[in-house]
């Protein structure tokens, strides 16, 4: 089976994905700076693995190491025959890119650009890339296609489209190179043994994260920013997408890269829009339990709705999401009650 560097392995996604990957019977190499994720996740990954077989454990491994790095990324390629790259690692908050664009800049699309070299150098020519829905911006689409326009609102936003660009030019002008772009939506939820999830070492800007420090009382209430939103109820419009079938969706993406196309963007999303209070509803009712929020004003960097068209996606990898919005909420809320019991 192929080895596959997953740069940002130990976070959110790409730790699932790991999993995913290690279960198919690849060999996995989880590059991670750990900015936004711990240490802890690797056993984690390797407890669960062994739980299905042993022998896979030896097939991961971990190195603590930075985009930015070549000296380290090129030893990394050196001592390994890495046959592809999922490329995860990246800074990723909205409101964080507004306040220091130029860090975002430069993890984001100078990492990306110093990994692509080292791939080159040591002629490993496959990578998926874990864009974004952000690079659309606001639309009047209810549905957003791979041809929506691109506009995105905030410099995260911006850094995803500026690799994209980069990565469909490398594409256009190198014919042995192999490039998937997926563009996802919003990721919830847990892996089912609980294990595995969005950490709560680090503060997190997601909704679901927030509704859990609610529901857990760590927090006093809620808040939802604006209630004017060209929606439904007022309030902003997201499609979930369970994190399981988001590392599918990857998986997927790289065995159809390697056989099929060699570049293609795609949407990964569940073609269904919640806004924050039917989110909040929908979390009350699955989890027994109550949320309270205020409103407060809308921030900056931020759209009314973003749900994916994901026609394509489904016709060519022949991939759909599988769990829907009650297994995100159930699941996410089952990870963080187990957390905390650990901290």
């Amino acid at each position: 089976m192929s080895k596959i560097l997953i740069t940002g392995g130990l976070g959110y996604v790409g730790s699932h994905t790991c999993l995913l990957l290690l279960e198919k019977g690849f060999e996995v190499i989880a590059y991670d700076l750990l900015l936004n994720s711990e240490i802890k996740t690797f056993h984690e990954i390797k407890a669960l693995i062994r739980k299905i077989n042993p022998n896979l454990v030896k097939k991961f491994t971990f190195v603590k190491g930075d985009i930015r790095d070549e000296k380290l990324l090129s030893e990394v390629f050196l001592r390994n025959k890495i046959n592809g790259v999922i490329h995860f690692a990246g800074l990723k908050s909205v409101e964080r890119s507004v306040d220091d664009p130029l860090q975002y800049w430069d993890f984001n699309v100078k990492g990306t650009i110093n990994l692509l070299n080292v791939m080159e150098i040591n002629n490993c020519k496959n990578i998926v890339f874990s864009s974004s829905a952000t690079v659309y911006g606001e639309s009047k689409k209810k549905l957003l296609d791979e041809q929506t326009l691109l506009n995105p609102r905030n410099p995260y936003g911006d850094s995803k489209l500026a690799i994209e660009k980069i990565l469909t030019n490398l594409s256009s002008s190198h014919n042995d190179w192999r490039v998937a772009i997926l563009r996802y939506f919003n990721p919830g939820g847990a892996h089912d043994s609980g294990k595995l999830g969005e950490s709560l070492k680090f503060k997190s800007e997601n909704l679901l994260p927030k509704i859990c420090d609610v529901a857990a009382k760590k927090i006093e209430k809620l808040f939802v920013y604006g209630r004017s939103w060209p929606t439904k109820d007022g309030t902003c419009l997201r499609d979930y997408i369970h994190v399981m079938d988001l590392a599918e969706a990857h998986l997927s993406a790289y065995e159809y890269l390697t056989i099929n196309e060699n570049f293609f963007i795609f949407n990964v999303g569940t073609g269904i829009g919640t806004t924050v209070l039917e989110l909040i509803r929908i979390f009350e009712d699955t989890n027994e339990c109550e949320i309270p929020f205020e409103f407060f004003e809308k921030r900056s960097g931020d759209v009314s709705r973003l749900v994916a068209d994901n026609k394509l996606i489904t016709e060519k990898l022949n991939w759909r999401a599988k769990r829907n919005i009650d297994e995100i909420c159930k699941s996410c809320w089952n990870f963080y009650k187990k957390s905390s019991e650990n901290i």
